[in-house]
């Protein structure tokens, strides 16, 4: 049974095909199609499903190998990257019962998207989606769970962005897709450095070699996946994401942020186990985050008003408790509790559109007393803590401002470089005027403080154009021109610049990472 495990991610990519380029050419279109997207969903799905309990059973009798190569898909150099998948252990139970779960969602979805405008674009997503789960849990390399986590990730933000007509959902959409960049680049990071440190991106051979490891370079590797991990499942400080990400239709909700892709970060924990059990920092760093994660949902769900808001916090609790069960050495226990939870949380989120029906006529429980007598506690419980705008400020606005200075870098260096011209908008008139006034007045007779500096180096050029200034009104007084002062200005406004860009947290979250790439050569 394991040499069909390619066709349980292939079967629902298939489907998605067809959808896709049936929409493309009009050849699926309007309620009379529906039919059609639906069967080829639920059926591809399905039958990805069979093989998945398949491979399962057959686990459990001993009979799968640890992987299964198919080929090679990249080699360049040292630089291999096999196409292969794990047919034993925890990745194939997780393949399983996501597999079973999707195949609720299907079936569930015809009816509850019926109808709408975006019915085949739903079940084109969902198949992609469940493509890309499934290759993320059964890839036996970090390169192909890469991909698995990247079209899991962009699914998310199309169905978040389902109602893309209403500006919330698009914005709530590019929020959360923004956010969870931040751990892809950890991810990314952490596949560079598993090459480089020990020569290899299978995760079987990497969880070997770990223990051949040093202690700081086994810190560093794990602690890059962690921040995937992390940022993937909604714990703090990435928590506010998940209840933006509500914002898409309820079977969206259930196999996101309820059963599926939201326990793909404590997934890519447990799966490096070894080499996280070499690393006590990355351990301690799970409990950490685990705990307050665990805290701050319970906090802040027993003052939520609506079903989604109180589910979304109990499902990033629950997540923080497998964190710090990791965290604490309890692998098996995290992995029992990820099945369970999914499982509950599915039905629950499923269910949400209907709980007032199930609830009429039943007393609601006032909100706790132990956060209701104290004011301060209830109103941060209602403000989430101010973690949004928090989050809002230190993590998404810096990517936001890198992606700007990228682009300036593009248009103002490369395409220069390139002979291409550049726009007169990048310009920077208000320097250039404030260069003319100063100008005047040195013209004028006018004595004027040139660089005002902040910092070592700010201070270290105020002192040379200070100098400088001095120096040229010596030799204007002898009828030689001004030259030199310019280039102590300039210099002083260079290092200004230089320094305020350095404080930056977007450049402060590169040198550290930069240092701790030093840390673990050394």
């Amino acid at each position: 049974m394991d040499y069909l495990v390619f066709l349980i991610p292939l079967l629902p990519l298939i489907a998605a095909a067809i959808i896709g380029f049936g929409i493309l050419f009009n050849r699926i279109n309007g309620k009379k199609d529906e039919p059609i997207s639906a069967s080829v969903s639920k059926n591809a799905i399905t039958l990805s499903c069979l093989i998945a309990l398949g491979l399962l059973v057959t686990d459990l009798y001993g009979i799968n190998p640890n992987y299964i190569t198919l080929g090679k898909w990249l080699d360049s150099g040292n630089f291999v990257v096999e196409l292969n998948f794990i047919t034993t252990g925890f990745s194939v139970i997780a393949a399983a019962l996501f597999s079973v779960i999707l195949v609720i969602i299907a079936r569930f979805s015809i009816n509850y998207i019926h109808a709408e405008s975006g019915f085949h674009r739903f079940f084109f997503v969902l198949c992609l989606f469940s493509s890309g789960m499934l290759l993320l849990i059964l890839s036996g390399n970090a390169i192909s769970t890469f991909i698995g986590w990247e079209i899991a990730g962009l699914c998310s933000y199309l169905l978040i962005s389902f109602a893309y007509d209403r500006p919330t959902a698009a914005i709530n959409a590019t929020r959360v897709f923004v956010t969870n960049r931040i751990g892809d680049a950890g991810f990314i990071l952490g596949i560079a450095l598993s090459f480089y440190y020990a020569g290899t991106t299978n995760w079987l051979s990497l969880n070997e070699i770990a223990k051949d490891l040093p202690t700081p370079t086994a810190t560093v590797i794990s602690l890059c996946f962690v921040v995937a991990a992390i940022a993937k499942s909604a714990q703090l400080p990435f928590t506010p994401w998940l209840a933006r990400a509500m914002e898409g239709p309820t079977p969206s909700s259930a196999v996101f942020y309820g059963a599926v892709m939201i326990h793909a970060g404590i997934f890519l924990v447990i799966l490096l186990r070894p080499i996280i059990e070499l690393a006590p920092l990355t351990m301690a760093v799970l409990v950490v985050i685990g705990f307050f994660t665990a805290v701050y949902s319970v906090i802040v769900g027993l003052t939520q008003t609506d079903t989604k808001s109180s589910l979304c916090f109990a499902i990033s609790g629950q997540l923080g408790l497998m964190f710090l069960e990791c965290g604490l050495g309890l692998w098996e226990l995290a992995s029992w509790h990820l099945c369970a939870h999914a499982m509950v949380r599915n039905y629950q989120v499923l269910t949400a559109p209907s709980l007032l029906r199930y609830v009429y006529g039943n007393p609601m429980k006032p909100v706790a007393s132990a956060i209701a007598d104290k004011r301060w506690l209830y109103i941060a419980s209602l403000q989430r803590f101010w973690l949004d705008p928090i989050a809002d400020r230190t993590l998404v606005k810096p990517i936001y401002g890198l992606g700007h200075d990228l682009d300036r870098f593009d248009k103002n260096i490369i395409d220069r470089a390139m002979g291409a011209p550049v726009s007169s908008n990048y310009t920077i008139s208000s320097l250039t005027q404030l260069e003319k006034n100063m100008d005047k007045d040195i013209r004028d007779g006018i004595h004027i403080e040139f660089v005002r500096g902040s910092g070592i180096v700010g201070k270290f050029f105020e002192w040379i154009a200070n100098i400088m200034s001095w120096f040229e009104d010596r030799l204007v007084l002898r009828g030689i021109g001004m030259d030199t002062v310019d280039i102590g200005r300039k210099l002083g406004q260079i290092a200004n610049t230089f320094e305020q860009l350095i404080l930056k947290p977007r450049y402060l979250v590169l040198f550290v990472f930069i240092v701790l790439m030093i840390a673990a050569s050394i």
